[in-house]
């Protein structure tokens, strides 16, 4: 036991003393002013690249996809999504396979290429959130490495007593948290032994500059209130995973509070959305399906994004327009082109809560080819550049503490986001020009946006000005 804590002791001091680079704009206890840069597919070198670029983009955080050992499908091509007859093979999704949790693999980079990444980071002031997924293994669970098994303490111990029963109703709890999804083995996430390796993990990755997670597939990890399967005691993995509680001498090498973590939290029936933020915050999947609604009707008013939709507190949710699951799954947001996915980002980042995540889609990708250059670790589109998410990013830190309030006008096309009376972001939805005459709270006079050197009146408490298509204004008090 001696040597385990002294191994937490040492990661913890060496850790506080990673992470002081010249330049701090993400702030050390996260805070809704943050925006996140998914970099889905990225490898670590090319993130390290375009590091640069990130940070100058206004972004506060970076996610990775998965940094584990995972199954190597397909011979280890590196296609996103081989077709047959392909000439190169491959998934994008081998990486949510783990066959050990070790940092690198094969899709995106190794352990040094990962610290050369976080070091990039760290020099722009940039912090990096690592996809981590406890709850299962590889498919073919065969793969697992002998070391998994031998620290869960056994093949039969590293999973739950349910763990290869299929789910047919996400809405039982127990089968929800316990079984087989989608084929994958469901890990015993509740095994001490299990909990202290994966701590391990964790820990080696914030001793290598990560500053935060995402926890892939959160809603599948039982919380206390829920029921125990009979391999395990107690489900306590959360309060593991966020330091309330050390594991054989093991503890979160960081506090909690001084990370970005967040689970996917996929809203449906029976998820207990409220009690996973006691622990982490949540993703507000069911807003951002309401959104991609109302930006295909180039209407604000064809679904309701009044209400965010969910009963957490909305400084508890991570926003977005689409995800990679919503991308590259079902495709369900694929169709919608760039320029809309543009627009209701700048909604989302100009509004007061949520911290948004802007998904990267593959470079080269068209609304008839999905997937584009359809190489895993290649930099995705230029989106993630483009002048008005770089406008609203910074608008957003500029607006810290200011209120927020949404006004639309008659035919939904157009949307204000005011800030307190510091400053507007005007979104036009539709693919038509809109002239607008809304009610604001910026002092009267005239404003020119950024970006687009457009020119807007405000006269007596309203503003006033031509809105071109699908476009975007972020204007300032004087």
């Amino acid at each position: 036991m001696k040597h385990l804590l002294f191994y937490s002791t040492a990661l913890a001091l060496s850790v506080s003393m990673a992470g002081c680079g010249n330049k701090q704009k993400a702030a050390d206890v996260p805070t809704n002013d943050n925006v996140i840069l998914h970099a889905w597919s990225w490898s670590f070198d090319t993130i390290a690249a375009n590091m640069k670029n990130i940070d100058n983009a206004g972004f506060d955080y970076v996610q990775t996809s998965p940094a584990n050992t995972c199954f190597i499908g397909e011979e280890g091509g590196m296609a996103l999504f081989s077709q047959p007859g392909d000439s190169v093979k491959g998934k994008w999704y081998y990486y949510y396979q783990p066959i050990d949790w070790k940092i690198g693999n094969y899709l995106l980079g190794n352990r040094d290429q990962f610290k050369a990444m976080c070091d990039s980071a760290n020099k722009y002031g940039v912090k990096v959130i690592v996809d981590v997924l406890p709850n299962h293994t590889a498919v073919d669970h065969t793969a697992v490495t002998a070391a998994l098994d031998s620290a869960a303490g056994g093949h039969d111990k590293l999973f739950h007593a349910n763990g290869f029963t299929d789910i047919t109703d996400y809405n039982d709890r127990y089968q929800c948290t316990t079984g087989k999804m989608g084929g994958l083995p469901d890990v015993n996430t509740e095994n001490p032994a299990f909990q202290h390796y994966y701590m391990l993990y964790v820990n080696d990755l914030i001793a290598n500059g990560a500053r935060g997670f995402r926890y892939d597939t959160a809603k599948h990890i039982g919380l206390p209130s829920d029921p125990v399967d009979s391999a395990a005691e107690r489900n306590n993995f959360w309060d593991v995973a966020t330091g309330r509680e050390a594991v054989e001498g093991v503890k979160l090498a960081l506090p909690a509070d001084s990370l970005f973590i967040y689970g996917e939290v996929l809203q449906d029936k029976n998820v207990k959305e409220r009690e996973y933020t006691e622990y982490v915050d949540v993703t507000a999947s069911a807003y951002g399906h309401a959104l991609r609604n109302a930006l295909r009707a180039g209407n604000y008013y064809a679904d309701s994004l009044a209400s965010w939709h969910h009963t957490a507190d909305p400084d508890r949710l991570v926003t977005w327009v689409e995800s990679h699951d919503t991308y590259a799954n079902e495709h369900e947001s694929a169709d919608i082109e760039d320029a809309r996915i543009r627009e209701g980002y700048v909604f989302l980042a100009a509004r007061q809560y949520g911290t948004p995540l802007f998904f990267s889609r593959p470079a080269g990708s068209t609304r008839q080819n999905y997937w584009g250059n359809n190489r895993v670790g290649a930099r995705g589109n230029d989106e993630f550049m483009n002048p008005e998410v770089i406008a609203v990013n910074k608008f957003r830190h500029a607006m810290h503490g200011e209120p927020e309030k949404v006004v639309v006008s008659p035919n939904g096309a157009a949307i204000e986001v005011a800030r307190g009376d510091k400053g507007v972001a005007l979104i036009n939805i539709s693919d038509a020009t809109e002239n607008i005459s809304l009610a604001t709270t910026l002092p009267d006079g005239k404003y020119t946006d950024g970006v687009h050197n457009t020119e807007f009146e405000v006269k007596d408490g309203t503003i006033m000005g031509e809105m071109q298509p699908l476009t975007s204004y972020i204007l300032y008090k004087k």
